[in-house]
Formats: structure tokens, C-alpha cells, sequence
């Protein structure tokens, strides 16, 4: 963790933290306008969604809907079985992944008022039943694009890091933290680092152990 922590701002309540949230989307929407589209083009070639979209729990639990760009295909084995995810996971997939530009629809999801630019990132909807009242607190929040676990080792990390770090956010949210986040974020945009745990091309499950 950081032994010094950023101190909360008292001003930056829920209502400035949104307006933060609709500027910069809006903002990044425009000038990502020509990258977006020609990203959506290209994977629409496939004949299939370009847009991978899944459930998932916002604030307070709630759910809705995720965007992402898809980055893999649904090749299933002899069973029937989704093949795991580094076969699945497609050349211009690896290519988004490794960007980050796999995340950038999630900027709707942000004007839409689903999503921050800055917090806990949203997970499985069946890790829900399996948090302890803790953990629960993650959700106090709207989740985020990136966030504090996400400069500070990503999908790298285990789960009780993963945790300690959103509630660590959770708790000295500000608006210099999140400007602080996304300086830390911009670096490691383009870079590969951290998209895959030790044993997974994504992240392993949580089982609800710790």
C-alpha cells in the first residue's frame, strides 16, 4: 500500500465526482471518435458483435451492462465446453488486450452513468454471494475503468491484494487520488504489463476463500 495516503477533499462529493466522470468521457468519446469507429470496423468483419457485453455489479450491487471491445471467439470442445481463454483469445484480441483499447466502449458506460473513470473495477456478478461484509464495501462506489489496484499490479495481483487495494481506495477516495490514478494509468497504456495472472490469460476465479 502507500504509507501516505492522499487526504479525502471535502468538496469532492458524489455530484463533483460524476460531473468529473461525464467531461472527461465525453471528452475522450470525441477524440477517440475516428479510433473507436475503425476499431468497431475492423472486428465487425468477423461477422460477429464487435462488442463483448456481459452483467455485471455496479454501485451498491446493482447490475448493468458492461462494454468492452470482443477479443475472443467462442470455440467450445468436443463436450461442448468454452476452450480456455488463451485459445480463444484472438491475434487482434492479444493486440486490444495488450493496448488497453479492448476498455474503450467502457467510456459509454461512463456517460451512461454505470461507471466512473476512477474506482474498484467491476467484477463477476457471482462473486456477489461469495464477499464478506468487507469486501461488500467495494461496491460504495461506481466501479471504474482503472483504478488503484489496476496501477498498482492489475490482474498480477491475488485476490486479497486485489481487495485491500479497492478498499484502500474506497476509503481516501478524493479528487487528487483519482487525478493521481489516471497519471499513474497513462503509462501503462500500450504497455502489456499485468493483463494476465501467473496461470491465466485473464485473471483466476474467486472462490470465496480468503
Amino acid at each position: 500500500m502507500n504509507p501516505n495516503p492522499v487526504s479525502m477533499t471535502p468538496l469532492y462529493n458524489p455530484y463533483l465526482k460524476r460531473l468529473f466522470d461525464v467531461v472527461l468521457s465525453l471528452t475522450l468519446l470525441v477524440l477517440l471518435f475516428p479510433l473507436f469507429m475503425t476499431v468497431s470496423f475492423i472486428l465487425s468483419l468477423t461477422g460477429r458483435n464487435p462488442y463483448f457485453m456481459q452483467r455485471r455489479p455496479g454501485r451498491y450491487g446493482r447490475p448493468f451492462v458492461i462494454m468492452k471491445f470482443r477479443t475472443m471467439n467462442n470455440r467450445c470442445d468436443a463436450r461442448g465446453y468454452l476452450l480456455p481463454d488463451a485459445e480463444r483469445l484472438t491475434p487482434l484480441g492479444r493486440f486490444l488486450r495488450s493496448t488497453s483499447l479492448d476498455e474503450m466502449p467502457q467510456l459509454l458506460n461512463v456517460l451512461r452513468g454505470e461507471m466512473s473513470i476512477v474506482g474498484p473495477r467491476p467484477l463477476l456478478e457471482e462473486y456477489l454471494e461469495l464477499y464478506n461484509d468487507n469486501q461488500k464495501r467495494r461496491h460504495d462506489l461506481r466501479p471504474g475503468i482503472t483504478g488503484w489496484a489496476q496501477v498498482n499490479g492489475r490482474n498480477e495481483l491475488d485476490w486479497n491484494q486485489r481487495f485491500a487495494y479497492d478498499l484502500w481506495y474506497v476509503d481516501r477516495c478524493s479528487f487528487l487520488l483519482d487525478c493521481r490514478i489516471m497519471l499513474m494509468t497513462l503509462p501503462k497504456v500500450g504497455q502489456a504489463e499485468g493483463i494476465h495472472s501467473e496461470t491465466s490469460m485473464t485473471m483466476e476465479k474467486y472462490s470465496g476463500t480468503l
